[in-house]
């Protein structure tokens, strides 16, 4: 069974950063943060993080200037101080793909995938799926949402401004619930088509306009599996970067145990025994069945109801 002292760190969350947020609008303050010889940038490739080799064999999306000779960059997002240090996002432009590939110490990889196997983890990881969100933002709110005319950046990335009607559109996340359903000593998990086979997960949707996260939770739980449920209560919380939402975790206690699953949305929903799930987060399950990674939120909400902690 896993060790509730051993629990693996959450992934893209963590982060030790000051935001300085209190200064980022002004502009002179962000261009002298630019100058600053300690300023790193991570940069992207569209969706995907542009990474350093390091001699220890891991990786580092850190660089030195927010060019670094790859070829032109969009505007930078402020991200603020780490450890002293001012910290920027960038979008690389078009032909730095090929720089890129050029360069034998570089690589271009999806930020998912270095995060599941740990190549990516720690601040590394959080101010890298941080930067992702911002860049992000910006690529898909290049125009107005007011009148559809084509919107501004400001300096520090914290803001568009469209130049026709005024308006000021500014950086969002989504909330989605995340469900851990118990039922004794069982537990509720579903699959998608798009998961690896084998894999299994607790159940999530997105909180709608005019709900709490407990009613989201409820709704999301009897749409995709037919169950009722009873208490809800919160566990934690991660940033998920894909493209800009908050993960909100949550334990909830299922009133009835028959499951009608929408097959549109699911491949399949059933219970597990708290052995099977502790079998699959070691990842010895008999008939090869296995937890998200520890980088995601449901490995630690599966991990909590296996050693019953909180």
């Amino acid at each position: 069974m896993p060790d509730a002292e051993s629990e693996p760190p959450l992934g893209y969350a963590g982060l030790a950063i000051d935001r300085r947020a209190e200064r980022r609008d002004d502009s002179g303050f962000v261009d002298e943060e630019a100058r600053h010889p300690a300023a790193r940038t991570v940069l992207f490739l569209g969706d995907a993080p542009v990474l350093r080799r390091a001699d220890d064999g891991g990786l580092d999306p850190l660089f030195e200037s927010a060019v670094a000779g790859l070829g032109p960059v969009e505007p930078l997002a402020y991200l603020g101080r780490q450890r002293g240090a001012p910290r920027f996002g960038a979008q690389l432009g078009d032909g730095a793909a090929e720089a890129v590939d050029r360069a034998d110490d570089l690589t271009t990889a999806d930020l998912r995938a270095v995060a599941s196997d740990g190549r990516l983890a720690g601040d590394a990881l959080a101010l890298a799926g941080y930067a992702k969100s911002l860049i992000s933002w910006h690529a898909r709110h290049r125009f107005c949402a007011n009148c559809g005319a084509p919107s501004e950046p400001s300096p520090s990335g914290w803001r568009r401004t469209c130049p026709a009607c005024g308006a000021l559109h500014f950086p969002r996340v989504d909330p989605v619930a995340i469900m851990l359903v118990r039922l004794g000593d069982h537990c509720l998990l579903g699959r998608q088509s798009r998961f690896p086979p084998g894999m299994w997960s607790c159940l999530a949707g997105f909180v709608e306009p005019g709900e709490t996260v407990e009613e989201a939770a409820r709704r999301e739980i009897m749409e995709e599996a037919g169950v009722g449920l009873g208490a809800v209560r919160y566990e934690l919380s991660q940033p998920w970067p894909f493209p800009s939402q908050l993960m909100i975790g949550v334990s909830c206690e299922a009133l009835t145990e028959e499951i009608t699953p929408d097959l549109e949305e699911l491949e399949d929903v059933r219970w597990f025994s708290r052995d099977e799930a502790a079998a699959m987060l070691r990842r010895d399950h008999p008939d090869g069945l296995f937890a998200p990674p520890p980088a995601a939120i449901a490995h630690h909400l599966l991990r909590r109801f296996v050693t019953g902690g909180a």
